[in-house]
Formats: C-alpha cells, sequence, structure tokens
C-alpha cells in the first residue's frame, strides 16, 4: 500500500482577480504533490475559495449582483487560472457547496453542545478586510496588526470558542512538535505574540450581515468567517458526512501551505477546533512569505499587480513556475520585477539549461551519428567527479524537496547545470574529435546525456512541459528511465537516438522590449 500524502492549499478569498501572490501558493503546493507522485505516494490536492462573509456581501452589492452569483463568478474564474496553470488538484471546495455548509453547522452544534462555544457579547476593534475583531492592545497605531488598515468600533451579540481552554494543550503540541509550525520565526511569533500572553477567547459568530452559514439554533447568527472557512479542510474529505473514506484515508494533512498572514488562524484556530473535535493535527504547515515589488506590496493603485495569466500568455507555463518558485526564498520575502523576470529567463533557462541541451545534441550528432550506445568500459577521473557531483545534487535535492526549501531545490538543480556545462569546457570535445581519442569522446557524450536525463527528472515535478522536452530530444523514451528511482543510477543509458537537430527550449528575449511590455501590462 502506497504511503500517502494530502496536501492543502488555502481557500482563496474570491474578492478579485488572483494575482501571482495566490498563483505562488498554489504552485508551491502542486509541485510538493508532483514531487511526492514522482517518489511513489499516493496523492492529494486540496484547494478551493472561501465565499461567506460580510466582504464578499459588500463586493457583491457594488458590483450589482448577488453574492452567490459574485462567488460563482469568481470560482469559475480561479478554476480556469488553475486550469491554464495546470494545478493538478483533486478537489475543489466551495463554502456555498452543501457537503461543506451542512457540516460546518453541525460543527457549531458539536462544539456547543460540549461546551465549547458560549454566547455573550462583544465589543472590540474590527477589521472589514481580514474579517477579524481585536483588542486595544492587539493594534499597532491604532490600525489593523495583521494588514495595517483602518480598523471601527464595533459591538454586538455573539457566540464565542473557549480558546483558554485549549491554549496549555497547544503550547505542549509546539513543544512536543517543534516542527509542526514551519518556519520556526513564524512558531515563535505566535508563541511569543498570543500563546504566551495568553489567548483571549474568539468570537465565532456575527448579526450584523447574512451571507453565510446560520447557526441553526439562532439563526440571526452567522457562522463567522475562520470557524467556517478553516473546516473545508475535513469536510472536502467528508467529515460528518455519510461517506468518510477519503478522511479516514488521508487526515491528518501532511503538509497545510499557507500565506505568512493567516498563519495565527492555521497555526492557532485550526490545531485548537482539531483538539476540541478530537481529531489528529496537521503534521506540518507552512507559511511562506510575500512577492513584494520594489516599491512595496502589489496595489492597483500603484499599478504593480503582476497577474499570472499575463506571464503564461507570454512566456509560458514552465518560465512562470520557475520565477515563482526561484525568487521566492524559504521563509522570506521575495522579490517581483521585470528586470529580473527577463534577466533569469534569459540566463538560467535560454543561456545555461537552453546551451546544455543544444551542444551534445549537435556534437553526438557530428561524432556518432546522433547514437549513444552504453556506459564507457572505462572512464576519466573528471567523468568521476562529474558523476559523484550528480549523486550529490540529488541527495541535496530530496533532503530539500522534504523541508519544503523549493527556491533552494532549483538552486541545487542548477548547481548541476552549470557543472556540466563546465563539464564540456573541461573535457573539450572537439579536441577529443580532432585526436580521434574515440572512446574518451564516447564517454563524455555520455556523460553529457545521462546529465540531461538527470536534470528532466531533476525539473520534472514544476517544468513538466520542459522535462519531457528534453527526454524527447536526447532519445529517452523507456519510461523506467524518467523515474526517480532511476536518478542514482549512472549505466542504464543503452542504444539511444537523439533527435537530428536541436530544438530551443526556451527563445532570449529581446530585454528591453519585454520589459517595457511587462511594466505596462502591471498599469493594466
Amino acid at each position: 500500500m502506497k504511503e500517502k500524502f494530502y496536501v492543502t492549499t488555502p481557500i482563496y478569498y474570491p474578492s478579485g482577480k488572483f494575482h501571482i501572490g495566490t498563483a505562488y501558493t498554489e504552485v508551491l503546493a502542486n509541485t510538493m504533490k508532483k514531487y511526492k507522485e514522482k517518489r511513489g505516494y499516493d496523492t492529494y490536492l486540496l484547494t478551493g475559495v472561501d465565499e461567506h462573509g460580510q466582504k464578499v456581501e459588500q463586493v457583491a452589492i457594488k458590483n450589482g449582483k448577488t453574492p452567490q452569483q459574485h462567488v460563482d463568478d469568481m470560482a469559475n474564474e480561479a478554476k480556469k487560472l488553475w486550469e491554464l496553470m495546470r494545478i493538478d488538484y483533486n478537489d475543489f471546495i466551495r463554502t456555498t457547496e452543501e457537503r461543506h455548509s451542512k457540516v460546518v453547522a453541525e460543527i457549531f452544534d458539536k462544539l456547543m453542545e460540549q461546551g465549547d462555544i458560549y454566547k455573550s457579547e462583544y465589543e472590540g476593534w474590527y477589521c472589514m478586510p481580514c474579517e477579524t475583531y481585536f483588542t486595544e492592545t492587539q493594534l499597532i497605531d491604532g490600525k489593523c496588526p495583521d494588514c495595517g488598515r483602518e480598523v471601527k468600533k464595533m459591538k454586538e451579540e455573539a457566540y464565542f470558542f473557549n480558546m483558554k481552554k485549549y491554549a496549555p494543550r497547544l503550547i505542549k503540541y509546539y513543544e512536543e512538535h517543534p516542527d509542526f509550525i514551519m518556519p520556526e520565526s513564524r512558531k515563535n511569533e505566535l508563541f511569543n505574540n498570543f500563546l504566551k500572553p495568553g489567548l483571549e477567547d474568539l468570537c465565532v459568530t456575527r448579526t450584523s450581515f447574512d451571507w453565510g452559514i446560520k447557526v441553526k439554533k439562532d439563526p440571526k447568527h452567522v457562522i463567522y468567517v475562520w470557524l467556517d472557512a478553516l473546516t473545508n479542510y475535513l469536510t472536502a474529505l467528508g467529515y460528518m458526512s455519510s461517506d468518510d473514506t477519503l478522511l479516514k484515508k488521508y487526515w491528518p494533512a501532511d503538509l497545510q501551505i499557507v500565506g505568512k498572514d493567516i498563519i495565527r488562524f492555521h497555526g492557532i484556530y485550526w490545531p485548537i477546533f482539531l483538539m476540541a473535535l478530537d481529531l489528529p493535527l496537521p503534521k506540518h504547515i507552512y507559511a511562506h512569505g510575500f512577492i513584494m515589488m520594489k516599491d512595496g506590496k502589489m496595489s492597483k493603485s500603484k499599478g504593480n499587480v503582476v497577474y499570472p495569466d499575463m506571464l503564461v500568455n507570454r512566456y509560458g507555463l514552465d518560465a512562470t513556475k520557475y520565477f515563482l518558485l526561484k525568487s521566492m526564498p524559504y521563509a522570506q520575502d521575495g522579490e517581483f520585477s521585470p528586470e529580473e523576470f527577463v534577466q533569469r529567463f534569459n540566463s538560467d533557462l535560454c543561456n545555461d539549461l537552453g546551451n546544455l541541451l543544444n551542444r551534445p545534441i549537435g556534437m553526438i550528432n557530428k561524432y556518432f551519428n546522433g547514437k549513444v550506445e552504453k556506459y564507457p568500459e572505462s572512464i576519466s577521473e573528471i567523468d568521476k567527479n562529474l558523476e559523484n557531483f550528480a549523486y550529490e545534487v540529488i541527495t541535496k535535492v530530496e533532503e530539500k524537496f522534504e523541508t519544503v526549501h523549493l527556491s533552494d531545490v532549483l538552486t541545487e538543480t542548477w548547481t548541476l547545470v552549470a557543472r556540466t556545462n563546465k563539464y564540456i569546457d573541461e573535457t573539450t570535445p572537439w579536441i577529443l574529435a580532432k585526436e580521434d581519442k574515440k572512446e574518451e569522446l564516447q564517454s563524455v557524450m555520455y556523460h553529457l546525456v545521462e546529465n540531461l536525463r538527470k536534470i528532466a527528472i531533476l525539473i520534472k515535478p514544476f517544468m513538466n512541459e520542459t522535462s519531457e522536452n528534453i527526454l524527447r530530444q536526447i532519445g529517452i523514451t523507456d519510461e523506467s528511465l524518467k523515474t526517480w528511482e532511476s536518478l542514482k543510477e549512472y549505466d542504464k543509458i543503452k542504444n539511444i537516438k537523439v533527435i537530428e537537430k536541436g530544438e530551443p527550449i526556451f527563445m532570449r528575449l529581446n530585454a528591453e522590449e519585454e520589459i517595457e511590455y511587462i511594466k505596462q501590462a502591471m498599469k493594466k
């Protein structure tokens, strides 16, 4: 029986068109799924949209739509974008679906019956964009501590979840599972800023708007966004339904990926809800940074918003994915600039990877009629060093994948690209040919093809089309030579034939022209 891997993204708030920050989260999750698939896991990727709340209601009214019409349109747009980006999700959950809303209402009743939810009155500072209440002490310069926007003093009858009851248990869990929240810096923030000072009970209903799941026994109350939204990770698997097969198979989640702006909800509220429901906690929750612009956060008013469909349609999916993953260091914010995007496209993809493919194909056709027969009977010290280097890179890539350091995965992979390019210069195959050193030349060609095969497999989880293109051009058709398990084997290629003329996998961009194109697109 295959080991399972259940990975989730947050369910996105459908208030507007998704930018590259949202796309990054999705690409990250999809890449982890594809990597685990290559390693033989039974994978399941969940994504979706969070469709309830006051903000959705207001946006819908502003656009002359009912809330349901608005979320239907946004859900369709999300699905179209993920199709364009070839996100291979197993399920797309919408919080307006009956399979979710019905169970959320039942969860609320269950928690209230066991004494975890009680009725009181709430007075505090409310942030509309975050849909969150804050105390006076939690505000920063009188504004929302999460988004920095203005807050409004509000008072209303509400139901509360008893967070204080579970706080000691959560603290103990943090201590016993040091990698539960990744990176460690985010865990430390949660502990020092929220758990250590003492948790406040959480407001879980509202009465000031109507768009949401009603409390069955008190329908003037709408179940508040986080109790509603967070439980999607369970309802999508059939929790409290007539068929909980998926729940039994995949829960607990192996990796939940969120942006750093919602780690408090996922790192504190979510595990406490699960404790109250007597369910196991996710194995890991990873909170990544933001993609920033040179002038700060993306904003329509600044004219600096980058949409993923523009990049995909103009430069291809693989190039877009490469940039997104490469530009986001683990646990840190990344930066997007038109200059950096074009530079990486031309240097990393066209020059480094593209030339590494084209040069060997040309030489194999010139010197050996396009054929690579078998592993050489004897190899040089340079050949052996290259093999050892490849083994080391593969090991490092596996380590980085397992800890969600995907920018480092690309960095390590490109060291193999660079080392293999250097190998061509070290071995000088054109001189070996001139001096008729056929055996040495054959060994060089073999090692070049073998390293290209390895590189193609390593990039497969995030650059599928490019990977397949490379394997096709170097004549790898045997599926056993495309597996992750074959990566550390160096002598399995036999009697392959490369294509007669190499085909560019990326076409070099006119830097000035494309930089300007992206800048103009950002203003639209």
